[in-house]
C-alpha cells in the first residue's frame, strides 16, 4: 500500500493502535451482552410484548444498518474507470480515521444510555439498541475495512489481527470485573462501573485515532506533494474518459457474480449460526447436562473462559495462518470441529469430563475461526477491487455486505435451537404460565423425564455441530480464492496501488 506499518509513533508501531482499537470496543461490548436484556426485564421490569417488538426493530436494524453505512461510506469508490481525483491509499485511510475518531466516543457515549433510567422501559429498549447499534457498526466497519487498506500482504495482515486478539483478550477481563459490581437491587455501583468503562473508552478511541491521524497525514501531504510536482512538470495522465459512478443496483448485479463471495457467506452464515447457538444454549448445557456433575465454580470456569480463551487461541491460529494459510487453517477446524464431535457422540453423555473439555472447545474453536475471517473478507475485498477494476477497495462496504447475508444466523439460532429441542424433549423454555408451574414440577422430579431431557440436549450439543461442519466443508471446498490465485489478486492490487509511485520513479 505504500505504507509502514511498523513504523512507530510517539514510540508506538501502527499495528499496535490499530489492535487498541478492539480493546476500547470489548471492554463496553461484552458487558453490554452480558447484562443488557437482564437489566430492562429484572431492573426496570420492561413487558414481554414491548421486549419482542424491541427485539424485532433492533432485528431489522441491525441487519440493514451493515450494507447502508457501508455503502455510504464506499460509494464514491465505486466506479469503472479511475479519475484524476483519485485518492492515494493513506487519504483512504485517514478517512476511515476520522468516522472512527468521531463515532468511537459516540459508541461509548451510546453505551452509558443503558443504565439509567430515562424514558419508559419499552421506548428506552428501541432507542438504546438502534443507537448503540447504529454506531458500533461504524466503528466495527471502518475498524475492520482498515485491515484491508493499511495492508495487502497476507502476513501484515494476520500480524494486524494478532494484535487485535491480544487487545480483545484484555477487554474480556472487564467481564469478570464486572461480577463485583452487578446487584440488581443496588445498581448505583454498577452504573459507575459503567460510567469508568465508557470513560476509559472515549479516552482510548481518542488517543488511538489521534495518533494513527497524525501518523498518516505525513504519508498524504508527502503523495500531495508528489502529485504537485508531477503538475508543475506537464507530466499528463493517460486520458481514462469521464468516471462513472455504479449505482448500489450494479454493484449488487457485480457481487451476484462473484462466485468467491457466495460460497464464502454460505459458509459464514453456517459459521455465525452456530457461534450464537453455543452462546444461547451454552448455559442451558450446563444446566441439564453437567450440573448435577459438577461444582458450580466449574462451571462459573467453564463459562469464563468460554470468553477469553477464544482471543487467546487465536494468536495460535494466527501463527498457523502465516505458516499455512488462512484457507487451510479453516479447513482444519472445520475438521477438527467434525472430529470432537464425533468422538463425543461415540462417548456418550456420561463421560463427564470429555463432556466439559467438548462443551469448552466447541465454543472456543467455534469463535477462533469466526475471528479468523475477517482475513478472508480482506482477501475478497482485493478480488473485488481487481476483478471490477475499482478506483478504490469498497472494504467497508463488502464488510457491510457479509453481515447483511450472515447477520440472520444470530436470529436462526435461538429459533431453531428451541424448536429441535422441543422435537427432542417437549420442553419449551419460553413457557412461563403459572397454570403449568405443577405440571413442570411433576415433570422434572420424573427420571424418566429428566433422562429424556438430557438426552435430547445431548444430541443437540453434538448434531448441530456435525452438521454445521459437513455443510461448511463443502461450501468451503468450492472457495477458489487462495493459493496461486490469491497471490496473482494480491500481486495486481498492490501494483495498481504503486501506480502512480511508479510514474515518479519514471519521472
Amino acid at each position: 500500500m505504500g505504507v509502514k506499518l511498523w513504523s512507530c509513533f510517539f514510540g508506538v508501531s501502527t499495528a499496535v493502535l490499530y489492535g487498541s482499537i478492539s480493546l476500547f470496543v470489548s471492554i463496553l461490548h461484552n458487558v453490554f451482552l452480558l447484562y443488557y436484556v437482564d437489566t430492562f426485564v429484572s431492573v426496570y421490569k420492561i413487558d414481554k410484548v414491548s421486549f419482542w417488538v424491541g427485539e424485532t426493530i433492533f432485528l431489522i436494524w441491525n441487519s440493514l444498518n451493515d450494507p447502508l453505512f457501508g455503502w455510504l461510506s464506499d460509494r464514491t469508490f465505486l466506479s469503472s474507470k479511475q479519475s484524476s481525483t483519485q485518492l492515494s491509499p493513506p487519504e483512504v485511510v485517514l478517512k476511515r480515521l476520522k468516522s472512527l475518531s468521531k463515532n468511537g466516543p459516540l459508541y461509548a457515549i451510546s453505551f452509558l444510555a443503558f443504565w439509567l433510567a430515562w424514558a419508559r422501559p419499552g421506548f428506552q429498549f428501541i432507542i438504546c439498541l438502534c443507537l448503540y447499534d447504529g454506531f458500533l457498526t461504524m466503528v466495527d466497519l471502518n475498524h475492520n475495512a482498515l485491515l484491508a487498506d493499511l495492508a495487502v500482504s497476507a502476513s501484515e495482515r494476520t500480524q494486524l489481527n494478532f494484535y487485535c486478539s491480544l487487545f480483545s483478550a484484555f477487554g474480556s477481563l472487564s467481564v469478570f470485573m464486572s461480577y463485583s459490581f452487578w446487584d440488581k437491587e443496588n445498581f448505583f455501583s454498577f452504573r459507575i462501573f459503567c460510567v469508568t468503562l465508557a470513560a476509559v473508552s472515549v479516552l482510548g478511541f481518542s488517543i488511538a485515532s489521534w495518533l494513527l491521524r497524525q501518523r498518516f497525514q505525513s504519508e498524504a501531504r508527502a503523495q500531495q506533494e508528489e502529485r504537485s510536482a508531477l503538475t508543475e512538470l506537464h507530466i499528463d495522465q493517460p486520458a481514462l474518459g469521464q468516471e462513472k459512478s455504479l449505482t448500489l443496483g450494479e454493484y449488487l448485479k457485480q457481487l451476484s457474480r462473484h462466485r468467491n463471495f457466495l460460497w464464502f457467506v454460505c459458509m459464514n452464515l453456517l459459521q455465525v449460526f452456530h457461534c450464537h447457538f453455543n452462546s444461547n444454549f451454552f448455559p442451558l448445557f450446563l444446566e441439564h447436562l453437567l450440573s448435577n456433575r459438577i461444582s458450580s465454580s466449574t462451571g462459573s470456569f467453564l463459562l469464563g473462559i468460554s470468553y477469553i480463551a477464544p482471543h487467546l487461541n487465536n494468536l495460535y491460529f494466527l501463527t498457523l495462518c502465516r505458516r499455512y494459510g488462512v484457507y487451510i487453517v479453516i479447513r482444519w477446524l472445520f475438521f477438527l470441529k467434525l472430529m470432537l464431535s464425533v468422538i463425543m457422540l461415540l462417548a456418550g453423555p456420561d463421560q463427564i469430563y470429555i463432556l466439559c473439555i467438548f462443551i469448552a472447545s466447541n465454543r472456543v474453536f467455534t469463535e477462533g475461526t469466526c475471528k479468523l475471517l475477517n482475513l478472508v473478507i480482506t482477501d475478497l475485498v482485493d478480488e473485488d477491487f481487481v476483478v471490477n477494476h475499482r478506483q478504490q477497495a469498497a472494504s467497508a462496504l463488502l464488510f457491510g455486505m457479509v453481515a447483511l447475508v450472515t447477520k440472520p444466523g444470530q436470529t436462526f439460532a435461538p429459533l431453531i435451537g428451541t424448536w429441535l429441542l422441543y422435537v427432542y424433549t417437549g420442553y419449551d423454555i419460553f413457557q412461563r404460565d403459572p397454570l403449568q408451574e405443577v405440571v413442570t414440577t411433576r415433570e422434572i422430579s420424573n427420571p424418566a423425564w429428566i433422562t429424556t431431557l438430557r438426552q435430547g440436549c445431548f444430541y443437540l450439543l453434538i448434531f448441530v455441530p456435525i452438521t454445521c461442519a459437513l455443510l461448511q466443508l463443502l461450501a468451503w471446498s468450492q472457495f477458489t480464492l487462495h493459493g496461486k490465485r490469491l497471490q496473482n489478486v494480491k500481486s495486481q492490487r498492490q501494483n495498481a496501488s504503486w501506480g502512480s509511485s511508479v510514474q515518479v520513479k519514471a519521472v
